[in-house]
């Protein structure tokens, strides 16, 4: 839900938090995934646009 522009307070009474901190713990959570999966996609364009680098090398 946060990650889909969820308020973190609506988040935190879905899920019976008493405390908005326990529900930041989750935001943390989603955060830290987002940006590892942002640097994998960085990496994966790294990886094709070397590949065809070498290919279109290869061509005369």
């Amino acid at each position: 839900m946060l990650s889909n522009g969820v308020p973190i307070e609506t988040v935190s009474k879905l899920l019976g938090h008493t405390k908005l901190s326990t529900t930041q713990i989750y935001d943390r959570v989603v955060e830290s995934k987002i940006s590892e999966d942002i640097n994998n996609l960085l990496e994966r364009f790294k990886e094709k646009k070397s590949s065809k680098t070498v290919v279109f090398g290869l061509v005369p």
